[in-house]
């Protein structure tokens, strides 16, 4: 169930107290932000099942946040092709507190990264773009994560992750800066979301992969 405030997920027994929280982040929160929250919604419970994968907290906003608008027509398309869920999503602008709360920020593009940077809050070690995550927690080996099969928690093996593509980031450089951003597909074709909706897809496998420890 999903919640009139923004991307956050509204559920019908309150959160665990140990909880891990990823925040998506676009430009208007409508097309490629939603996106990836409910895709990343949809790998998780599906892996994990519904109680356990609701320890990690999905939610989105936006640099300029539609605060209040519906996802864009042709995203809802989209995630209904691929068995998420679109209904009662409602776009936000980024606030100082969603930043604050997030344990992950993952954006969509540098500008995007560069601008939750500013915000302050330390923001700097824990934010990433969606595909730049991707491709240094591939280099992650599993193996040096804690693993909740022998008794550690899904929370620390996500937080330790996180330190990890850290500690990666300056030595595993992009091809091209552009490699490690989505591009906006706001007013185009429906063609162009799925294109977009597909780039997510894959960049989230891995990433949701290398979080829970479970494949798809």
């Amino acid at each position: 169930m999903y919640g009139a405030g923004g991307g956050l997920a509204a559920y019908p027994q309150p959160l665990p107290l140990d909880t891990f929280r990823i925040l998506f982040v676009c430009t208007g929160n409508i097309c490629r932000s939603p996106i990836a929250e409910r895709l990343a919604r949809l790998e998780l419970d599906s892996r994990l099942g519904d109680r356990v994968g609701r320890r990690i907290v999905v939610e989105s906003a936006g640099t300029w946040g539609h605060e209040g608008a519906p996802m864009e027509a042709h995203a809802a398309t989209v995630l209904g092709e691929y068995g998420a869920d679109s209904a009662h999503f409602s776009g936000r602008e980024l606030l100082d507190e969603h930043v604050i709360d997030a344990d992950l920020v993952l954006t969509a593009t540098l500008d995007h990264r560069a601008q939750v940077i500013s915000m302050g809050h330390s923001a700097g070690l824990r934010t990433f773009t969606l595909k730049e995550f991707t491709r240094l927690v591939q280099r992650v080996d599993p193996r040096t994560l804690p693993d909740p099969r022998d008794g550690a928690r899904l929370t620390e093996r996500a937080r330790a992750l996180v330190r990890a593509a850290a500690a990666l980031r300056g030595w595993l450089l992009a091809a091209s800066p552009e490699s490690d951003e989505l591009r906006d597909p706001y007013g185009a074709p429906i063609g162009m979301f799925r294109d977009c909706g597909e780039e997510i897809f894959g960049a989230l496998d891995p990433v949701v992969t290398a979080l829970t420890g479970v494949k798809r």
